[in-house]
């Protein structure tokens, strides 16, 4: 089926925090040193890449892509976890609180934090502002709030995996399409070969 709209989302590569499996939001942490995972992707044909504006996804664009402009857009943050930040699921398994959120994200959000609807609003307004083939390095929860919202598979939220330095190619037939939040015709996930172009 033919696509005239495309748009590539990227997950910055792992902080020391996100290997010790804690809620690393809003909180400014940069990527660990990733001297064995520096394989460079190819640039997008404009040159810039877009992105949250924390650390972690500049850095992350700056290795993967060198050369390329950043765009930084703080709708594009993961998650503020609020007073989940830095804590891990056994911090926090007998939290009510937290217990309400990973049951319902959409209704319940972590204390001092935002909930998925919030989050979902600003990224959602985020994405449909790029242009066409945009290349976007941001966070797992963004990237689950599009796969959610655009796969052709109905998924629940927490069920998408998002390995660090995953790329996820999303299709439209038009940029219309994709602004009335239809489902993609196309969706992909790109492995990083460090050939050909995106």
């Amino acid at each position: 089926m033919a696509s005239d709209h495309h748009l590539y989302l990227i997950r910055h590569l792992p902080t020391f925090g996100n290997r010790e499996k804690k809620y690393i939001g809003w909180t400014d942490e940069p990527m660990e040193p990733m001297s064995d995972m520096a394989r460079t992707i190819p640039m997008p044909e404009s040159g810039i890449v877009y992105g949250s504006d924390l650390q972690r996804a500049r850095q992350s664009a700056a290795l993967l892509m060198p050369g390329s402009s950043y765009i930084a857009d703080a709708r594009l943050r993961e998650c503020h976890f609020g007073d989940f930040e830095g804590k891990t699921y056994a911090d926090l398994e007998m939290d009510k609180d937290y217990r309400n959120w990973l049951d319902d994200p959409h209704m319940f959000a972590p204390r001092g934090g935002e909930s998925l609807a919030d989050v979902e609003r600003r990224v959602m307004d985020a994405l449909i502002s790029l242009p066409n083939g945009a290349v976007v390095v941001t966070h797992g929860g963004p990237i689950r709030i599009a796969l959610t919202k655009f796969s052709p598979a109905l998924r629940d939220f927490w069920s998408w995996q998002i390995p660090h330095r995953s790329v996820w190619k999303f299709e439209w037939r038009n940029h219309n399409e994709m602004k009335e939040g239809k489902r993609c015709v196309s969706l992909s996930e790109v492995p990083i070969t460090g050939k050909g172009s995106m």
